[in-house]
């Protein structure tokens, strides 16, 4: 009886305790050519179904070479949640951008749980596409590289995306999200090339990036909450944006942001540093709850700015107040040079002031001479060394 006791606490300590087996499905198994011609979207697809369907963890594995995507959307539920997208090589858009360009999106993952994606490089091939849009022609929008979409528990580790037609990684209604050491770049005139977009989302951190493209580095949309960003070097590119928000329809409530956290960030020769922009239309809505932090500013044109009449091209702009509210705002310990000499600039609601706004230590020079700040109902207080003075 002592030895059957024994024997059964063994594989239950076997079977409780140990890590189960993980089971590797190889996208060459499956069809996939690494020859950068050949079209493996299903390939994919099928590796992806056989991962998915797995009771125990999954890698779904993309060795070295060159993989043509055409586009792709995986879906879950899954029976694990544990699948690790693992990429040894690239994986590329199609040369033509028309018929991709149109869908919206290229690389898909909707409604999983526990995918993380390690390595690998995604080439959007979007430079075309910039042609195109920037000699004023007749263009498809674009697709966005990478989309997470309804999904948690979700990790991107260590990817490179380049030249993506339109945003490169974007996190669309998640939770519990980790974006660490990626590495994004595009031209810096590449039109709405944003690095990463984070909306209607929460639990989301983005640590230890670099990003060079020609819009946001990192853009903060509506439902945004506890989102955390720290080390990021960004430049080219438009800074790190909440917004743009309020924008669509009349008289509508839109999803707040708040509870976010910016630190340690490097801006070189960027259009802004850190911006929260917002729509001047009868859209509600509130940013609150925000720090940026410990950042160095080299040649950015718009160090600290908040523009509550956001409107690019100054076409079709709205004639109205902002009614998205902004509140308790810190920006601490952020040095450097300005590119221009309104190196801190509030422009905030005249019928919704921007309230509880804190400068400390803050030191902006332009120039090797003193710069300015401006604001238009914004209030709030600065305390330490604040150069240049604080207007609130």
């Amino acid at each position: 009886m002592a030895k059957l006791i024994t024997l059964f606490l063994l594989q239950l300590f076997l079977l409780c305790f140990l890590p189960r087996s993980n089971a590797v499905y190889d996208v060459l198994n499956f069809g996939a050519k690494a020859d950068g011609k050949t079209d493996s979207a299903q390939a994919f697809l099928k590796a992806w179904t056989a991962a998915c369907g797995s009771s125990s963890p999954a890698t779904l594995y993309v060795p070295a070479g060159s993989f043509l995507l055409s586009q792709a959307t995986f879906n879950g539920p899954c029976k694990n949640t544990a699948i690790k997208f693992s990429i040894h090589g690239k994986i590329a858009a199609p040369s033509n951008y028309r018929k991709l360009g149109a869908s919206g999106k290229w690389i898909t993952f909707d409604d999983v749980d526990g995918v993380t994606i390690s390595g690998g490089e995604l080439d959007g091939r979007g430079a075309d596409l910039w042609t195109c849009k920037l000699d004023g022609r007749s263009c498809p929008t674009g697709a966005t590289s990478l989309t997470f979409s309804n999904s948690k528990n979700i990790v991107i580790d260590g990817l490179a995306s380049i030249n993506s037609e339109l945003y490169h990684i974007v996190i669309l209604g998640c939770q519990g999200v980790r974006v660490q050491g990626v590495y994004i770049t595009a031209a810096g005139n590449s039109p709405n090339t944003d690095g990463i977009h984070v909306q209607m989302s929460t639990g989301v951190s983005i640590v230890q990036a670099t990003i060079k493209t020609g819009d946001d580095c990192i853009s903060i949309g509506p439902g945004t909450s506890n989102l955390w960003i720290e080390r990021v070097f960004c430049g080219p590119g438009h800074g790190i944006s909440i917004g743009s928000l309020g924008k669509e329809g009349q008289g509508l409530e839109e999803e707040g942001v708040e509870n976010v956290t910016v630190k340690s960030a490097v801006f070189t020769g960027t259009q802004n540093g850190f911006r929260i922009k917002t729509w001047a239309t009868n859209v509600r809505g509130y940013v609150k709850g925000v720090v940026f932090s410990d950042a160095s500013m080299r040649n950015v044109q718009n160090p600290i700015i908040i523009d509550q009449s956001y409107c690019p091209g100054n076409k079709n702009c709205p004639d109205q107040n902002s009614r998205v509210g902004i509140s308790h705002v810190k920006y601490k310990n952020i040095r450097g040079t300005s590119a221009t000499k309104d190196a801190v600039n509030f422009d905030c609601s005249p019928s919704n002031p921007c309230n509880g706004i804190r400068l400390k230590n803050i030191k902006l020079t332009y120039q090797n001479e003193q710069a300015k700040s401006k604001c238009k109902h914004a209030y709030g207080i600065a305390t330490g060394s604040v150069i240049p003075p604080s207007c609130l």
